[in-house]
């Protein structure tokens, strides 16, 4: 199983990236893909999720309206399109895959740094 996401970097406040996390090893289609992040000193939260095939996705309170998420099941694909970025923004992004129905996620990416910052 492999979860590799890539497109951080430094970015400029009111900026913008696109993260993108492959996934392998398992059956993509069944599983809630998700988007963490980690700032230093702080806990893992939750910024993003989406369901397969039905339903709306999720977002943290924090990136409402300026975060997108989407998925692209037959390139077991998911992205994260960050806009209007804040330095509050900067932190560990991690891409993470959950079997539906449970609340524990199985498996995690390397994650990729995101730094905003003038």
């Amino acid at each position: 199983v492999q979860l590799v996401e890539s497109g951080g970097g430094l970015v400029q406040p009111g900026g913008s990236l696109r993260l993108s996390c492959a996934a392998s090893g398992f059956n993509f289609d069944r599983y809630v893909m998700s988007w963490y992040r980690q700032a230093p000193g702080k806990e893992r939260e939750l910024v993003a999720s989406i369901l397969s095939f039905v339903g709306s996705p999720i977002y943290a309170d924090s990136v409402k309206g300026r975060f997108t998420i989407s998925r692209d099941n037959p390139k077991n694909t998911v992205d994260l399109q960050m806009n209007s970025l804040k330095p509050e923004d900067t932190a560990v992004y991690y891409c993470a895959a959950r079997p539906p129905g449970l609340s524990t996620v199985r498996y995690w990416g390397q994650g990729t740094q995101v730094t905003v910052s003038s």
